[in-house]
């Protein structure tokens, strides 16, 4: 699932008391407005997938170095159920499905290439074939989605994540400079953002 933040119409008390926390901490209100809605969003599209009630789902985050509210997300309720969510300023989206999964939603920059971001991010077979930042940002949000799977750092993407094999790539582009990339186990498909109740 994927739109604007305010197509996700759900109740901010559907989030943790760490979510709400993390979200008064940012100090633009769009900046705001985009966490509480990724964060919400995963839920409806979790819930869509279990055929459960949104508001009975519980979303945890645990990083052994940054504690609560960092790292992979997860649902007590589901455990099996992989579920991933991204945000960036004016879009966000949501993954859920069995196994892991991983989404991830970049802003195209105008312009020139970004050479320093594809000198970061581009194997040098990658960097090679990579002339504009369309074709850039599609390498990138495919690279974050795999590390929000667990199976590549940031400091591996100079050396990895061209091979998809064995995973299922979905893809889109959101509004004219938005790309969207999700990577499962199994395939996916994109649906709207639920209506409000």
């Amino acid at each position: 699932m994927g739109g604007r933040p305010e197509e996700v119409r759900a109740p901010e008390t559907w989030l943790t008391e760490v979510e709400r926390e993390r979200a008064d901490r940012f100090v633009f209100p769009a900046d705001r407005a985009c966490f509480v809605a990724a964060h919400l969003l995963v839920r409806l599209c979790a819930a869509a997938v279990l055929g459960l009630p949104p508001d009975g789902l519980t979303l945890l985050q645990r990083c052994e170095v940054h504690g609560p509210g960092h790292g992979r997300p997860y649902l007590p309720e589901a455990p099996e159920l992989g579920v991933s969510f991204s945000h960036t300023r004016g879009y966000v989206c949501a993954a859920a499905g069995p196994g892991r999964v991983g989404v991830d939603a970049e802003h195209v920059p105008p312009g020139p290439l970004n050479e320093a971001l594809a000198d970061h991010a581009l194997t040098p077979a990658e960097r090679a074939l990579v002339t504009g930042n369309d074709d850039l940002i599609r390498h990138w949000t495919r690279k974050e989605a795999l590390v929000k799977r667990g199976e590549l750092t940031l400091d591996e993407l100079r050396s990895g994540g061209s091979d998809l094999a064995g995973r299922h790539l979905l893809e889109w582009r959101a509004d004219p400079d938005v790309m969207v990339a999700v990577i499962t186990d199994s395939a996916a498909r994109r649906v709207p953002v639920p209506p409000a109740a």
